[in-house]
């Protein structure tokens, strides 16, 4: 099936008792036994599994053409279930602009635990160098968050092959809609289900989709089950619900972002702009070659430093200053005082989730802040 069919039909079941067309919200946390002591719905208590939940999955796997997918509460679960399903020792290599939330729980978290190099991992020389005996992960983030630069996958995938090293790839900015990281070789997809997924500011979420049950998935389940960080079945339910229009909704976010980012790239006051689907991206034919479209975010860094960049953030009027991302609102965002004092992000960037307002309004609003 196509990807718009997998997203309304891979999620929902019409229940066997009243014939409802949606799914219900089965909201018990524990299931009643058969007389033999089985358990004939398939769910024993709801930390484990819930129907909610399982049909999330389900539609989770299929949309990135996976074997299983986990749900967790939010995408940083999802990110930490990773890091702690690898044995004490392990080494990963990350790239050196990676998500600070998850870069932030290796440094603090797992320090002494598991060790970690961030590094440019395009650079493939660097990327080898790199490479350890103990070293069991290769963790990648593309379009990366929010310097959009764009990684080979299949390369580095290529070379993690050549020394039994597992892949992981953070997809959240791109979406299954925009990119298959596992059909490009990755092992393993993660998502913080709270942005795109969701669509609409309002649940968390996060998730990991394996590209075949080995043991490691199987650790990384263990993980789930036993820390218990899991969606609600309510939130299951929305995530599910939203999912259903999520092929059109990127659609509407690629079409506007494309078209924000040609306008900007035309403004004397802004000094350059990341969006993989401009020509002038340093790895725009690699975002050609793995990506069907180019997504819904893109950066971009204003003339005249930090104080012009909060000159123009403060001016506009239809974009909303705030954290997060992929809502059918437009956000944006100064992402270096986010993250804080070792971010490497310059400080006169602004950070763009581009909505499904009219593109006119949004570059209006633009220019009036720019102006």
């Amino acid at each position: 099936m196509k990807i718009e069919t997998i997203a309304i039909h891979a999620g929902n079941r019409t229940d066997e008792t009243s014939k409802a067309v949606i799914q219900p919200i089965v909201l018990s946390t524990t299931f009643e036994r058969a007389t033999d002591g089985t358990f004939p719905g398939g769910h024993i208590y709801s930390r484990a599994s819930n129907p909610n939940r399982t049909l999330l999955e389900n539609v989770l796997a299929k949309l990135e053409g996976g074997a299983d997918a986990a749900s967790f509460s939010s995408g940083n679960a999802a990110g930490m279930s990773v890091f702690q399903s690898l044995p004490p020792g392990t080494h990963i290599i990350a790239p050196d602009d990676m998500y600070h939330g998850l870069r932030n729980q290796l440094k603090l978290l797992f320090a002494g635990i598991l060790t970690f190099d961030f590094i440019d991992i395009n650079d493939s020389d660097v990327l080898q160098k790199h490479i350890r005996p103990e070293t069991g992960l290769i963790w990648i983030e593309t379009p990366s968050n929010p310097l959009l630069k764009i990684t080979d996958i299949k390369k580095v995938v290529a070379i993690a092959r050549k020394q039994g090293i597992k892949v992981a790839c953070d997809n959240t900015f791109a979406t299954p809609v925009c990119q298959q990281p596992l059909a490009l070789g990755a092992d393993l997809v993660m998502h913080s289900c709270t942005k795109y997924f969701g669509g609409h500011s309002d649940l968390m979420g996060g998730a990991l989709i394996t590209i075949e049950k080995d043991d490691w998935w199987q650790k990384i389940r263990q993980v789930q089950e036993m820390g218990g960080a899991i969606p609600s079945p309510l939130d299951c339910y929305m995530l599910t619900r939203s999912i259903k229009t999520l092929p059109y909704r990127i659609r509407g976010h690629v079409h506007n972002a494309q078209l924000l980012a040609e306008f900007l790239q035309k403004q004397p006051k802004v000094e350059s702009v990341m969006y993989p689907g401009l020509p002038s991206h340093p790895q725009h034919e690699i975002a050609k070659a793995q990506m069907t479209s180019f997504g819904g975010m893109l950066s971009f860094c204003v003339k005249g430093g930090q104080d012009e960049a909060a000159r123009v953030i403060n001016k506009l009027k239809i974009f909303t200053r705030a954290t997060s991302l992929g809502g059918v609102e437009s956000l944006v965002e100064h992402r270096a005082t986010v993250e804080g004092p070792d971010t490497k992000t310059p400080f006169n960037l602004l950070r763009v989730s581009v909505g499904l307002e009219h593109i006119d309004d949004l570059i209006a609003d633009i220019e009036q802040a720019l102006g």
